[in-house]
């Protein structure tokens, strides 16, 4: 015999409640009672028919996505999976998803969907892009014989004319509407002109706009590499698509105005744009002139006027102290040629000569005769006086004393 503790026996009965494939997906109707909204957003209540209950937890991240606000009374349907808490050993039923009684099949496929897209995060806000704000090409996915396209294209000739508008026509109502849609997205993309991309149809019934709750229409407009405005139906009117674009218009007429600016908006901005311009063209011509000004201030105080006024006037100065050496100088030099042509004046031999002196020369060679020793009984000589010449013959040399005393002096040496 095998004795089992209650942990083993509690987690033996979890895994047969989890392992079985009817309670892993279980649809449940009942009446809500014993409604809690825990701190943390979890919602706990128990279902009740006759004289049964069953109690229920809805976590915060499936509750996050009901359509409703669940109250005690509420006949409903849940779909969950049925598990034990092992704490208190009780079985329960996880919701994962809470509609009124009387759901169509439609409203519970929608709800599904919607949910199941949300958790991948399709919906989820910080993937929105935001709207080109002047577009220059809108691509439009619509019906090309319905009012749709033609309202679209009389709102943006009135509002932006400046705008091009592609039309990818498609289906947009019956079984064969989704793939029509997905193609149409495809195109424009393709296409490469559309900066933004409006899904349109008018308003109908749930039926008639159903093919925009589809799985693979949803996908296409998240998958889309440019932005997606989803304007289907009316206002009250929400699909699958609105979730999933980047923006939902109430209506066709509002995407086509919540798209384009008006001309006249337009125009205000550029007036107001110029006045602005004109006004900061001004501001920055004053203060560059300011700045001009002042670094001409700036030019006229270091630049090189004022050095060269300086440099120029010491260069003066140093050129008229030049001017007085110089003078000082060939004054100086003036004074000592004069003295020194007074003395060749004085030194000149015909100054000499008029004192009754003359120069003795040899009339062969033109040479001075400067001692009689040198000359000889019969020679020919030239006196030559200040004012003439005289030719003359030696009758007889007699020495002087000097020529005496330095043959004694000779003597006396030998």
């Amino acid at each position: 015999m095998r004795v089992l503790d209650v942990a083993e026996l509690t987690a033996y009965i979890k895994d047969l409640l989890d392992s079985d494939p009817i309670l892993g997906d279980v649809w449940v109707r009942g009446e809500i009672s014993n409604f809690t909204r825990s701190a943390a957003g979890h919602l706990y209540f128990s279902l009740k028919a006759a004289n049964v209950q069953l109690k229920c937890v809805c976590f915060r991240g499936n509750a996050r996505y009901l359509g409703f606000q669940p109250a005690n009374g509420d006949a409903v349907i849940a779909r969950g999976n049925v598990s034990l808490y092992e704490a208190t050993g009780q079985y329960q039923l996880y919701v994962e998803l809470l509609l009124p009684e009387g759901t169509g099949i439609a409203q519970v496929q929608f709800e599904q969907l919607r949910q199941q897209l949300e958790r991948e995060g399709l919906f989820e806000p910080s993937r929105k892009r935001p709207l080109p704000v002047h577009p220059r090409c809108i691509g439009v996915v619509t019906s090309a014989s319905g009012a749709v396209w033609h309202d679209i294209q009389s709102v943006l000739s009135r509002r932006y004319p400046l705008c091009e508008l592609i039309l990818a026509p498609s289906l947009v109502q019956g079984a064969d509407a989704p793939p029509a849609i997905v193609a149409a997205l495809e195109a424009l993309q393709d296409d490469g002109r559309a900066e933004v991309i409006v899904v349109a149809r008018g308003g109908g019934s749930a039926e008639d706009l159903w093919c925009f709750n589809d799985e693979r229409v949803a996908r296409a407009v998240f998958a889309c590499a440019v932005p997606v405005v989803s304007a289907i139906g009316h206002e009250t009117d929400f699909t699958i698509c609105d979730y999933v674009a980047d923006l939902r218009a109430p209506t066709p007429s509002a995407a086509a105005e919540l798209l384009a600016p008006h001309v006249r908006e337009l125009s205000a901005q550029v007036s107001e744009l110029h006045r602005r311009m004109l006004e900061a063209m001004r501001e920055r011509l004053l203060e560059q002139r300011d700045r001009l000004a002042d670094t001409q201030d700036r030019l006229l105080r270091r630049g090189p006027s004022g050095a060269i006024a300086t440099e120029r006037q010491a260069l003066d100065a140093a050129g008229e102290r030049m001017r007085e050496l110089l003078l000082g100088w060939i004054a100086g030099e003036r004074t000592r040629l004069a003295g020194v042509a007074r003395e060749l004046v004085l030194l000149h031999p015909e100054q000499v000569m008029e004192r009754g002196y003359a120069m003795v020369l040899d009339p062969a060679s033109g040479a001075r005769v400067a001692s009689a020793t040198a000359l000889s009984a019969g020679r020919d000589l030239l006196l030559r006086f200040y004012d003439g010449a005289a030719s003359v013959k030696v009758e007889s040399v007699e020495p002087g004393e000097r020529h005496e005393r330095a043959l004694a002096q000779r003597e006396e040496k030998r």
